[in-house]
């Protein structure tokens, strides 16, 4: 058996900047329903101890688990990698069922911002929009059974080796797609 230096607990907190700490506190609070808990603010960055004011604000997403961004007003205007495609960064967070994924569809839509989804990824469903930061934010339900993620688990490595040699998608989890196309049929009727 391997032993690991380090004993992991969780994740603490995610970090992201944000434009305007108040507008961002008030956003998450009125359309996601998170708690706005703790501030930090300094002239100086405890880390590298260089000049650099900023706030720091912390919002609780449930379960333990803490969503936090910096307003940086010293710093050039926030930015976006141009080789990244929009859909890649993105912050994902659980709904615990797909009846309250349709519920927030909708609650965010009332609020005026566009939606996109839900899409189906074979063992989740999940919906998609932007903060007011520019950062895109995902809700997920997990649907899947245990049957489903244990083969996902099983095929994983395998996946990954054949990914590192030809760069091209493997297929041995094609049957999620499957699964998607299948309820999309479905539904048409």
């Amino acid at each position: 058996m391997t032993t690991h230096p380090v004993n992991l607990a969780g994740i603490h907190h995610a970090a992201y900047r944000c434009k305007d700490a108040k507008e961002t506190v008030e956003w998450y609070a009125r359309v996601l329903g998170m708690t706005y808990t703790t501030a930090f603010a300094e002239d100086h960055v405890p880390s590298t101890g260089e000049y650099d004011p900023y706030m720091h604000i912390f919002l609780d997403a449930g379960g333990g688990n803490i969503l936090a961004f910096f307003e940086l007003p010293n710093q050039p205007e926030m930015g976006k990698d141009p080789n990244t495609p929009q859909w890649v960064q993105h912050l994902a967070l659980k709904v615990p069922s797909e009846d309250a994924l349709l519920a927030a569809k909708a609650h965010i839509e009332a609020q005026g911002i566009d939606v996109l989804g839900p899409t189906h990824h074979g063992i989740f469903k999940s919906i998609y929009f932007f903060d007011p930061n520019g950062h895109r934010v995902e809700l997920a339900a997990d649907i899947g059974t245990p049957e489903q993620y244990a083969e996902l688990a099983r095929v994983a490595p395998v996946m990954l080796e054949e990914w590192s040699r030809t760069k091209q998608a493997p297929r041995h989890a094609d049957w999620l797609h499957e699964l998607a196309r299948a309820e999309h049929a479905a539904a048409k009727g």
